[in-house]
């Protein structure tokens, strides 16, 4: 039986529930690929799940291996899959249940893509979630288009930074919530207006055609009286009120990132274009995971933490 360290959860809880184990090596069914992982990006969701506040993992699932995104070989094929060959390099968001923290991962065919030229694997693995997160927000669900005024809160964020990036090459004009220290930094990635939200009101900065909630609560609350009429206030957390937004006339929704490859491949295009940088914060080894997700949960990071998971 082939084998492969992984971090498992048995239990919901803290940081002590993520165990390095040996276990077996998964086999890629029709349609799958077995990629050898080299890297795997650190995301909020994880530590979500981890606690049992990520509702689509109940705990008659577990045990699970967290992680969602990951880049690295191609290892063995499943019956069917075309796109790639054994050796092909690539990235993914994962579906649910195929976790990256690990040193091989199963990929649907439909979720990988050939990953940007210009990026190494710990860069590569802090894209696909967070970018696609971005990208869905923005035009998915926001329908953003050249000219519009866009306010993203949480710029300096992992999902915020891609993006503030995604806003600027549409030709949309951006503005971004940080806090003092990250302000020189959004401005860097493109964000016209830079707005420390512990010292200024962001409301003075609209109205916005779209608003892209990162954080939620009040924040999100006080959002609604920055949008244009017609507007839109998109949301990765909690779902906006319907009545609010029928009383103001605006669109409103809340959304789950789906895995995307055909997105991952038009993403990888921008980068290697020179028009998205990505930012990571911080390395951790596989057997740190305990404390990248603590320091995912308290740290502030400025755009991703990465698992180096091999050479």
């Amino acid at each position: 039986m082939a084998t492969m360290k992984a971090i498992r959860i048995h239990g919901f809880g803290g940081v002590e529930q993520l165990e390095l184990e040996t276990i077996e090596r998964p086999v890629p069914g029709r349609g799958e690929l077995l990629v050898r992982v080299q890297a795997a990006s650190v995301n909020p969701v994880d530590f979500k799940t981890r606690e049992g506040k990520f509702p689509p993992i109940p705990a008659e699932k577990l045990p699970i291996t967290p992680g969602r995104d990951i880049y690295g070989e191609v290892e063995a094929l499943g019956e069917g899959v075309d796109s790639f060959a054994v050796g092909d390099h690539v990235y993914a968001m994962l579906g649910l249940f195929h976790g990256g923290y690990a040193e091989y991962a199963l990929v649907a065919e439909s979720e990988a893509a050939h990953p940007p030229r210009k990026l190494g694997p710990t860069e590569a693995a802090a894209v696909p979630l967070a970018a696609l997160t971005a990208w869905q927000g923005l035009f998915n669900h926001g329908h953003l288009k050249a000219g519009q005024k866009v306010l993203i809160h949480g710029g300096s964020g992992g999902v915020g930074h891609f993006a503030i990036q995604f806003a600027r090459a549409v030709g949309a004009h951006v503005s971004a919530t940080a806090s003092e220290a990250d302000l020189a930094f959004v401005r860097e990635l493109g964000a016209e207006r830079a707005i420390d939200y512990q010292k200024e009101r962001f409301e003075s900065a609209g109205p916005f055609d779209l608003i892209l909630d990162l954080i939620g609560g009040e924040t999100q609350e006080r959002s609604w009286s920055a949008l244009k009429r017609g507007g839109a206030l998109i949301s990765t957390l909690t779902e906006p009120s319907k009545e609010r937004a029928a009383e103001l006339q605006v669109r409103t929704a809340r959304y789950m990132t789906q895995p995307d490859g055909r997105q991952l491949t038009e993403i990888g295009r921008l980068i290697d274009d020179g028009k998205v940088e990505v930012a990571v914060d911080t390395i951790f080894d596989l057997d740190q995971a305990r404390r990248a997700q603590e320091y995912q949960a308290t740290g502030h990071p400025r755009g991703k933490i990465v698992l180096q998971v091999a050479d």
